[in-house]
């Protein structure tokens, strides 16, 4: 096993008006339409006509208005619930974060919302749509990656915020996961250590993935390692897609020596196609992975890959919202948690 361990104040007259305290007069200033146009625009879309939609619409990602869908419904205003964003629940390697994290949010007396992006931001923004009109009392999204409009509105919301499975320079609020740009370094590094020096990469369109490889190969060619064939498909992360990638590799021409793949999952189907080849592993072709999975270790071979701590990122997670919960101002300053990450040798390397 090789480890990899982990302003300026603001003149409060021009500061903007946090979404929380922003009315439908304010937004409706900024469509140049009358209030109860916007209430309707939000609540009861029919019976606006398109054009004055669009305003209202407009206006509403320029001021980052919520509609408080909860007004006035509870005297604590909390709604002890939390919103947790996840790509996909196509295969577990997220289920022992979201377990984790649902555990420990369920035992401090909190209810968990989940909600799908299908790898997109802009799905995102439509469930952050839904979803902060309620209210929520914190916000866990997977990755740091989204939309301008989402940035601003989770930003002038107040709400508690964490980005998980991801590190960034530019965080929203709260940070608890591990650099996808060193799995794919310290995986390039231990590859080229252990002799491979003829690469390829299969990966879904998932932007943690591509950077992963994006930064394996990046390495690769720092090591004078120019030439790296790359299949992309489609998500999600499934054994089929794996056998699709190797085997459009040694359909034009491919001839590695070691795969890297995005997932386990997708590992697992390159060793399938290999197999139905007569290749053996990891004489004539190695397999790398990401994520540890459960049946990483009981396929054959072995499946070499790199551990994520999925059930320390939930509970770490868990802890800076049930925190933040219990002091909203976080006088001990900003939560930036890297839960580091593991490279295991296997027998498919």
């Amino acid at each position: 096993m090789v480890k990899k361990t982990a302003g300026t104040p603001t003149d409060a007259a021009s500061a903007p008006k946090k979404a929380a305290n922003l009315t439908l007069i304010d937004v409706a200033k900024v469509a140049g339409v009358s209030p109860i146009t916007v209430s309707r625009a939000l609540h009861r879309p029919e019976v606006v006509s398109e054009k004055a939609r669009e305003k209202v619409m407009a206006a509403v990602r320029q001021t980052g208005y919520v509609s408080n869908m909860l007004a006035g419904g509870l005297a604590s205003n909390k709604s002890r619930l939390v919103a947790i964003f996840l790509p996909t629940i196509a295969n577990s390697i997220f289920a022992d974060t979201v377990q984790a994290l649902m555990d420990r949010l369920t035992e401090a007396g909190y209810q968990t919302l989940l909600g799908l992006t299908g790898y997109s931001a802009e799905q995102e923004e439509k469930l952050l749509e839904a979803v902060l009109g309620r209210r929520p009392d914190g916000i866990v999204l997977t990755g740091t990656l989204h939309t301008e409009s989402s940035r601003l509105r989770l930003a002038q919301s107040g709400i508690p915020v964490v980005e998980a499975w991801d590190l960034s320079e530019d965080p929203v609020d709260m940070l608890v996961g591990f650099s996808h740009e060193g799995v794919g370094q310290a995986t390039a590094q231990h590859l080229l250590a252990k002799g491979y020096r003829r690469f390829a990469v299969v990966t879904i369109g998932d932007p943690r993935g591509l950077r992963r490889c994006h930064s394996l190969i990046a390495e690769l060619q720092r090591q004078g390692h120019d030439a790296v064939p790359m299949q992309v498909l489609t998500p999600p992360a499934t054994l089929e897609v794996g056998r699709a990638g190797l085997r459009q590799l040694l359909e034009q021409g491919a001839s590695p020596d070691v795969v890297v793949c995005s997932s386990d999952t997708i590992a697992q189907g390159v060793l399938a196609e290999a197999a139905s080849r007569g290749l053996q592993v990891p004489g004539q072709l190695a397999v790398m992975g990401f994520g540890d999975l459960s049946s990483a270790a009981q396929v054959y071979p072995a499946l070499s890959t790199v551990r994520v701590d999925g059930h320390k990122i939930g509970q770490q997670v868990a802890s800076a919202l049930l925190e933040c919960f219990k002091d909203p101002l976080r006088s001990a300053g900003p939560v930036r948690i890297d839960t580091g990450f593991t490279l295991i040798d296997r027998q498919s390397t």
